[in-house]
């Protein structure tokens, strides 16, 4: 739907970034209507600010605690402007606080396809992932606690102690349940990792 009226079109565009962590990008605010030379004319201002090839941020938004991560989900969008990455693996962990572990580097998972090269401080892990395998966070898209147990189970740099605490306090705290840890382990043989804790009576 277009949206003649220039502040309408602003109010939508403000609100599109509020739920973006503050960002959007030219693709999203063509579609409503909102060109280019509107945009350079609000970067002039100071309104909007450059934040990327083809991605501004509404400066009056405040910065999202977590506003590396959505840079990293806008720079892995493709060519229909979607984002390709998710966050996971021990990045995954730390966020639903299921690990003691203070990743160095942040780690996504992207598409076999994704062929862009990953910034400084980031991994890329290249495998299928599901839209069940996902959650919605502000900005961005991590692994749900249950993708990333199995995505840590496959991590040498998990260890196996880190790891069986993770998986505890996920069943704890009812993030997944055990039945799902089996059938995952089950499905994938190499999900060994998690055979000791699956079959304990914990």
């Amino acid at each position: 739907m277009k949206y003649r009226d220039g502040r309408t079109i602003r109010r939508k565009l403000v609100s599109l970034a509020a739920s973006q962590g503050g960002y959007f990008t030219a693709q999203q605010a063509a579609e409503l209507d909102f060109d280019r030379r509107r945009l350079g004319y609000h970067v002039d201002a100071g309104n909007f600010e450059r934040a990327g090839h083809g991605v501004y941020r509404v400066v009056t938004l405040p910065t999202s605690e977590h506003d590396d991560l959505i840079r990293l989900s806008l720079w892995s969008r493709g060519r229909n402007d979607e984002p390709q990455a998710v966050v996971s693996h021990e990045s995954a962990l730390a966020l639903h606080d299921l690990s003691e572990i203070i990743p160095g580097k942040v780690h996504l998972t992207v598409p076999r396809s994704f062929r862009k090269r990953p910034p400084r401080g980031c991994v890329l892990h290249k495998s299928a992932i599901t839209a069940g395998d996902t959650e919605e966070w502000n900005g961005f898209r991590i692994t749900t606690p249950l993708r990333t147990l199995t995505d840590a189970a496959t991590s040498p740099s998990v260890p196996q102690e880190q790891l069986e605490r993770a998986v505890e306090d996920a069943l704890e705290r009812g993030l997944v349940r055990k039945s799902q840890l089996s059938k995952a382990q089950a499905d994938s043989p190499v999900l060994q990792r998690l055979s000791r804790i699956v079959s304990s009576g914990r």
